[in-house]
């Protein structure tokens, strides 16, 4: 209900305002709902897009246009997934996939490549972004970016190609590239010169003064000020009336002919034949005839002169002070200036055409300089007069190349050297140490050297070539056809090359020295002696007779060079009785065995033996079936109560190795008693029956061995049918065998050669064996070289005769009998004279007559007549030699210097002018005592002084000391030999090697060493009698001490010999001196001693044992029992048992031989067995365990050879580098032969030596400066300039500028002026007129300046500047005047110069403020006017106020002190004192507040921290002198505390009210505390 009341409601009058607005709603909805769909439609066709990749390779079939690419194409979505092709066809066509291309190839390098274009101008990179470029201050330059073009061109005719052609080969290059646009700069001028004098003398003058231009503007910058500034000069009145009119001359007009000039030389033909007929004698006329055509012939005019004369004129004019030209009746001049001139018309230098061009200077081929060069000439036809252009290059040069078929090689050369000299130490030695120098038989490194040459490499290339080209000629001149065409097969005969000049050779110098080794010596080392064997046979085989022979014997550790021969003997022999060949030798001896079966008592020990022979070796027994067989040993086993011994020890080492009549050898042996016998037993025996002597050595003392001596030379031996032969070219050999001898003899030790019976016979050494002869070797020397070439040319003057040369080269020594070397090596002769040169001369020849200007031209001038006047006449020149013959005009050009005139003025006299003759020749001095004399004095020479170059001085050591003994008595150590330095190096010497650390002046050498463990041994001497402590009378038993002596002696083969230092023993195993033991008592049982521990099973560890034994000597009586025989303990790692390995010691330095300096040695290291607690111990325990040992035990090395460095010898002295003058040096070089090596001598840094040369002062002609211009007969106009020539002496530097001297020391120099052969004596010049405005000459070239950022140079061409500045002479003729000029040149080697302000001190409220090049010169521009400083500082109004100034800022402030008070508009007031409060601090002594004038408040305190602290200041003016802020809030706080105090003070005083109560009145004691600030 309530909607359709509300339907209701709106129908009637409402209805029609409701619907008008739903239809328009209706109508926007539509068109928003079309809007959509279009929108839609739209965002469609945007969504898809086409994609596509890539092209492909081209393909196809051929090289070219012709193949075809392909590439991917795809449909996407924006958002970039892929979708159907048909999405994108809606929108637009799908692109190709294929097109057509070009397949390059790799031949297709040859035809194509990239074209590069020009850089082009710096483009701003601000500009080329955004296309306005916004004008900014410029400070170091801006970046820009420079483009160019490249595109790939065929290169035959630089037709376009596509970029993928040359994209194959390489990438394209790039398009763009960075740059640096400059600031604009300014135009740079110099300062102004001073003011020049008034133009007037009297009257209103102007005064100039002029700048030059020093660097123009460039990139944009300020163009050049005013170079010209004119300010008026004022001077007294003039006298008279000034001039108003000056007479100008104008310039000569170029030379004419004069008019009908044909018919006046007719006429003046018929003129001169009218006089030949006029003489009648016809042998006059013919002596005239032939003299005319002999001057004819000797001028020679018409060949290379055309001379003209003609006449030029000139105008003159009368010209106002203001410029303008007047009539020329104003200018009052009695003689008007001559007007007309004669002249010579001018004539153009004239040539002929081009020669042909000449051959090619290279007719070979050459592929290191294939070019030659050929020449063109051309010569002159007419010679340029009357300034015409002169003469063009008539020498035209091109590069070029031999032309045709079969052109040979050209001559190639490359070194020889020949063969390296022998190996010599000693030469090494002697760069070291002289000392050394003499020694023989050095080894090791050392020096050879060879000499080098020059020689044709393919000359037997060359030779044949030429000989099969003259076969060819020869067979086709006889038309011979050859039935095989030649091959170029070549069979050279290999021979020696002649040298040839060193310096056609241009590849690297082969080296002449190399370091090379001789091997040193092995020496011979042999064990030590054996000891002696039996008396033995000397052949057991044949056993006659019964002399023998005992041997001892040793062996050959290392074998020597050359072989056994040069050992020392190997056997020696001693002559014996009763020899025998076999016997018996004991083992041991079996237990004792009583007699009789019983228990103790006597018996006997049978002995175990073997058969051994004389080396000590097992044999079969039956072998010793003669020999004496070992009886059995008789022994006593103790009984209970018997004494009882020990064991009798070794025998000792015998005293002496042999016997004689006053030494006979003797050995011991001992025992000691172990018990006392009891009552009724076996006594002890006393003590001589405890020690036993027996000889030993009873061999005389006469030992006899073989001695050899050194074997003899190779000899040829006979009987060998091989015949020596020489060596050939290749070095092959063949060579014979000889034999060798020596000489074998019997020696007695001590004594000498005794008979060869002493010796055994078949231990004689052999005396002959086979060699092989050495090879001979011939010398071989080279061919002789060609002779060194004569002058060719002619001399100048008498010299001394040339000579030439020739040498050839040794390039094999002769050897071991070949034939010797010649003893010519250089040959010489004298060259042939040569002629005298040829010296030409110009010859000059009469003045022809005087040619006036023609009189139509003159015949208006006042006072000209027809006949006199000025004119100008010519002269013909020749070239003439020195003997007078005629010559070629060209060799005159060449040789005679500058040509003489060809034309004069010459005045033909009127008949009132004065006449003169020319000057004659002076006459002699009129007076003996008043003229005048000449001196003159010429340079002998300059004064050398000698000067000493310090020799260089090498390190010098000492020898080396003699080895240490090695550090470890068993096992590896080392052993130390050292150096001490001498004297140290200076001036460049060989340095030392490397020092001791710690003093510096010691040079160690460490090497390991090897001790035997075993070559010193404790020796114990056999134990002392009982001494007992505890004695038991009875029995003789009880505890008791025994002692020993123990000694370290030297162990030897036979045995232990000197007793030594007990340090030598090892400490760890040193025998005990004494014990503590029971001595048994009768019938108890007696032990011997116990026996060495056995050893420990390995590895080690606590769990496992070992053990010593004894053995009953005397069984216990009946009751008693005999201790435990053995005795265990745990065996403990470290303690008693042990583990072993090997340990290698570190390499040795290189070991050299003992004659060696350097080159090739050995390098060894040492084996160690070492054990676990870190004790070497003999090998023998690391042997036992069979531990590997596969390590190497030496090796080679080589020790560098401290080579020196060798120089070749100093150059000759070069050419002074100046002709003359004081800086002429003079040079010489020396190089380096053999660069030096390991601790040799350095090679020096001075490689190049001057000196001054020879003082010989520089003359040279030089211009005077240009007179003022002069103007004849005028005041203005063109005029003429004159300068002289003179002799001038320099020293030869920039800085001297010379000195006038006579013109006759210049008298042998040609007459050129800075090589200007055309010296300019007189020059037309410009004077001008009064009021005249003219430009001044040009200024000399600025310094050259390049374009540079931050000091670094840009790449723009340097300048340089020249200008000429503006003169005026008149103020109201400044309008005239031309404009300045400048102009700039491109120089090299430019400067960089800084441009910065500078200003000077403040005078009143101004100062001065200019430009400064970084030079130090003072400039007009270059510096930056946004930067320029403030130059016056003036206020407006002044300041006047007391204590006022005015600031830079161009307002007024107060000085220090005081503080500014302003007015309402801001101008300042006054200048009030500032009120300072000074606050204390720590430190201050004074503690009151006080107002004080402030010195510099605006200055920091210079107090320094720490130092008493520092004060506040506290200003309450502002700077318009106003009370500051805080101020008003520091006095209300000292209000608010003064109601404070106030109010305490009230309070304390204010009586108290009485109390209610009464109080106690007993006082109560009161304590008060001073503080020292209140009275109590």
């Amino acid at each position: 209900m309530g909607l359709r009341r509300r339907a209701t409601m709106l129908s009637g009058p409402w209805e029609t305002a409701f619907l008008a607005p739903c239809l328009w709603m209706l109508v926007l909805l539509l068109l928003g709902i079309w809007d959509a769909e279009a929108q839609n439609e739209e965002d469609t066709k945007s969504v898809y897009v086409w994609k596509t990749g890539p092209w492909g390779r081209c393909m196809g079939n051929e090289c070219g246009p012709g193949g075809s690419q392909s590439r991917a194409v795809w449909c996407a979505h924006i958002e970039g997934w892929t979708t159907l092709h048909s999405n994108c066809l809606k929108n637009e066509k799908q692109p190709d996939n294929q097109q057509s291309c070009f397949r390059v190839c790799d031949w297709h390098k040859e035809l194509y490549d990239w074209q590069l274009g020009e850089w082009n101008q710096c483009q701003a990179v601000a500009l080329r972004n955004s296309g306005n470029y916004k004008s900014l201050e410029c400070i170091k330059g801006e970046e820009g970016i420079q483009t160019r073009e490249v595109s790939c061109v065929q290169k035959a005719n630089g037709t376009p190609a596509e970029d993928v052609i040359c994209e194959y080969f390489e990438p394209k290059p790039r398009l763009e590239q960075a740059c640096l646009i400059p600031c604009p700069q300014d135009c740079v001028v110099s300062e102004f010169s001073s003011w020049s004098p008034c133009s007037k003398t009297c009257g209103v003058g102007l005064q100039h003064r002029f700048r030059s231009v020093l660097a123009p503007p460039l990139f944009g910058g300020s163009s050049c000020p005013n170079l010209t500034e004119f300010q008026p000069c004022q001077f007294s009145a003039c006298e008279s009336e000034e001039s108003m009119y000056s007479l100008k001359v104008g310039p000569w007009s170029t030379c004419a002919m004069p008019h009908s000039r044909q018919a006046r030389q007719a006429g003046k033909r018929r003129k001169n034949k009218g006089r030949e007929k006029a003489v009648k004698d016809p042998e006059t006329r013919e002596l005239i005839k032939k003299k005319r055509n002999r001057n004819r012939q000797n001028r020679q005019e018409s060949k290379f002169w055309d001379l003209q004369i003609g006449y030029q004129t000139r105008q003159v004019t009368c010209i106002h002070k203001n410029g303008k030209s007047t009539a020329l009746n104003l200018c009052t001049q009695d003689k008007l200036p001559v007007s007309f001139q004669s002249c010579v018309l001018t004539k153009d230098c004239e040539v002929t055409e081009w020669s042909e061009w000449g051959p090619c200077s290279k007719d070979c081929y050459d592929m290191t300089s294939p070019k030659g060069w050929r020449t063109r000439n051309r010569t002159v036809k007419q010679f340029p007069v009357g300034g015409g252009a002169e003469c063009p290059e008539l020498e035209d040069r091109e590069p070029c190349a031999p032309q045709g078929d079969g052109i040979p090689p050209c001559a190639s050369y490359s070194w020889r050297a020949t063969e390296w000299s022998e190996c010599r130490v000693d030469s090494l030695l002697s760069q070291q140490d002289r000392r050394r120098g003499n020694q023989t038989g050095l080894c090791g490194g050392g020096v050879q050297s060879r000499e080098v040459y020059c020689v044709q490499s393919n000359e037997d290339l060359l030779s044949y070539l030429n000989t099969l080209k003259e076969k060819e000629e020869s067979q086709s001149q006889s038309k011979l056809k050859p039935s095989v065409a030649p091959l170029l097969s070549i069979t050279f005969e290999i021979t020696a090359s002649k040298p040839v000049d060193t310096r056609l050779c241009t590849g690297l110098i082969p080296n002449t020295t190399q370091l090379c080794h001789i091997p040193c010596p092995v020496e011979c080392e042999v064990s030590a002696w054996t000891a002696w064997g039996p008396c033995t046979y000397e052949n057991c085989e044949d056993q006659a007779g019964k002399k023998g022979f005992k041997l001892r014997k040793r062996r050959i550790i290392n074998e020597p060079t050359g072989g056994a021969g040069s050992c020392p003997h190997l056997t020696e022999a001693i002559p014996c009785d009763d020899p025998t060949c076999y016997d018996w030798q004991l083992a041991k001896l079996e237990e004792c065995i009583p007699d009789n079966e019983k228990v103790c008592g006597p018996g006997t020990q049978t002995p175990e033996v073997k058969c051994v022979n004389s080396d000590g070796e097992d044999a079969d027994r039956q072998l010793c079936r003669d020999a004496i067989y070992p009886i059995p040993i008789v022994c006593e086993v103790p009984c209970p109560k018997d004494c009882v011994l020990s064991a009798w020890s070794k025998w000792s080492s015998c005293s002496h190795t042999c016997s004689g009549k006053t030494t006979e050898g003797k050995q011991t042996r001992v025992r000691s008693i172990l018990a006392y016998s009891g009552e009724g037993a076996v006594q002890c025996p006393n003590s001589s029956a405890l020690q036993e002597v027996r000889n030993c050595n009873e061999h005389p003392c006469t030992v006899y061995h073989w001695q050899t001596g050194s074997w003899g030379q190779c000899i040829e031996d006979s009987s060998v049918s091989t015949l020596n032969s020489t060596t050939s070219w290749s070095g092959a050999a063949s060579c014979a065998v000889g034999m060798q001898t020596r000489k074998v003899i019997c020696v007695r030790v001590n004594v000498g050669q005794v008979p060869p019976k002493k010796c055994p016979e078949s231990l004689r050494p052999e005396t002959v064996r086979p060699c092989l002869l050495p090879c001979k070797k011939d010398c071989i020397v080279t061919p002789y070289s060609d002779w060194t070439p004569c002058p060719l040319s002619c001399q100048e003057g008498p010299s001394p005769i040339k000579k030439q040369s020739r040498h050839r080269v040794i390039i094999q020594l002769p050897a071991n009998g070949g034939q010797d070397c010649p003893d010519v090596l250089y040959e010489e002769r004298e060259c042939e004279a040569l002629p005298v040169c040829l010296g030409y001369r110009w010859k000059t020849h009469k003045w022809r007559r005087c040619q006036l200007v023609p009189w139509y031209v003159r015949q208006e001038s006042p006072g000209a007549h027809e006949t006199c006047g000025p004119g100008l006449q010519t002269r013909a020149i020749s070239c003439r030699r020195q003997d007078g013959g005629q010559a070629d005009i060209g060799d005159c050009l060449k040789y005679a210097g500058s040509m003489p005139p060809i034309t004069q003025t010459c005045q033909l006299p009127c008949q009132d002018d004065c006449q003169l003759t020319s000057w004659s020749k002076f006459s002699p001095c009129s007076a003996d005592c008043v003229g005048v004399r000449t001196r003159k004095r010429t340079l002998v020479g300059y004064i050398e002084e000698a000067c000493i170059i310090p020799c260089p001085s090498d390190c010098k050591l000492s020898e080396w000391s003699n080895w240490s003994r090695c550090s470890k008595s068993c096992g590896s150590g080392v052993k130390v030999r050292s150096k001490w330095l001498r004297e140290k190096p200076y001036n460049g010497g060989r340095p030392c090697p490397k020092l001791d650390h710690v003093n510096q002046a010691q040079v160690y050498e460490v090497v390991p060493c090897m001790s035997d463990c075993n070559q010193y041994i404790w020796v114990a001497e056999a134990w002392s009698v009982w001494k007992v402590s505890n004695v038991d009378l009875k029995e003789n038993c009880g505890v008791g001490v025994q002692t020993r002596k123990v000694r370290c002696m030297q162990n030897t083969i036979d045995g232990p010999s000197d007793p030594v230092e007990d340090y030598l023993c090892d400490p760890e195993e040193m025998p005990l001196g004494a014990r503590e033991n029971k001595l048994p008592c009768p019938e108890d049982c007696v032990l011997s001693d116990w026996g060495p521990w056995n050893r420990c099973p390995l590895p080690c560890n606590g769990n496992r044992t070992h053990e010593r034994s004894a053995y009953s000597i005397r069984e216990p009586g009946e009751g008693r029992a005999c201790p435990s025989s053995t005795e265990t303990e745990p065996c403990i790692l470290n303690k008693n048992c042990y583990h072993y390995t090997y340990n290698v010691t570190d390499w040795s330095t290189c070991q050299l031989s003992e004659k060696a300096v350097c080159g090739s040695g050995i390098k060894t290291r040492m084996l160690d067995c070492v054990r676990s607690d870190g004790k070497s111990v003999d090998l023998k325990y690391c042997e036992e365990l069979g531990l590997e040992k596969n390590l190497q035990m030496n090796m080679s090395c080589v020790v560098e050879c401290p080579v020196n460095c060798q120089l070749s010898d100093w150059s000759a002295w070069s050419k002074c580098s100046q002709t003359c003058g004081l800086i002429g040096k003079m040079w010489r070089k020396r190089s380096v032969i053999q660069p030096s090596q390991g601790d040799g001598r350095p090679c020096p840094s001075q490689m190049e030596q001057w000196k001054p040369c020879p003082v010989k002062p520089c003359y040279r002609w030089q211009y005077s400066q240009w007179s003022e211009c002069k103007v004849e007969d005028a005041q203005c106009g063109e005029g003429v300039r004159f300068r002289n020539v003179s002799c001038f002496v320099f020293d030869g530097s920039k800085e001297d500028k010379g000195s006038l001297v006579d013109d006759d020391l210049c008298g042998d120099l040609e007459p050129t002026v800075v090589g200007d052969t055309q010296m300019t004596l007189e020059e037309i010049c410009t004077l001008p007129c009064p009021g005249d405005c003219y430009l001044t000459e040009w200024t000399s070239w600025s310094p050259c300046q390049s374009v540079c950022v931050n000091g670094d140079k840009l790449d723009y061409d340097a300048i340089q500047v020249r200008s000429r500045a503006i003169i005026a002479q008149e103020q109201e003729n400044q309008q005239q005047c031309p404009e300045q000029m400048w102009e700039s040149r491109p120089c090299n080697d430019g400067d960089c110069y800084e441009y910065k302000w500078m200003t000077g001190a403040w005078r009143s409220s101004s100062r001065s403020v200019w430009c400064q090049r970084s030079d130090g010169l003072n400039v007009t521009g270059g510096c930056p006017l946004t930067t320029r400083p403030v130059s016056d500082r003036s206020c407006d109004p002044p300041c006047n106020k007391p204590q006022s100034y005015c600031t830079e800022a161009g307002v007024c402030g107060c000085e220090e002190g005081y503080t500014e008070v302003m007015t309402s508009d801001g101008m300042l007031d006054q200048c009030t004192l500032i009120p300072v409060l000074e606050i204390p601090t720590v430190g201050d002594k004074k503690a009151d507040v006080k107002t004080s004038r402030a010195i510099n408040p605006t200055q920091p305190s210079t107090t320094q921290s720490g130092r008493g602290g520092r004060a506040w200041f506290l200003q309450p003016f502002g700077p318009d002198g106003k009370l500051k802020t805080w101020v008003y809030g520091v006095a209300a706080g000292a209000f608010v505390l003064l109601i404070f105090v106030v109010s305490m003070i009230y309070l304390a005083c204010k009586k108290p009210k009485k109390p209610q109560r009464r109080q106690n009145n007993r006082l109560k004691p009161l304590t008060l505390a001073y503080d020292g600030d209140a009275d109590m």
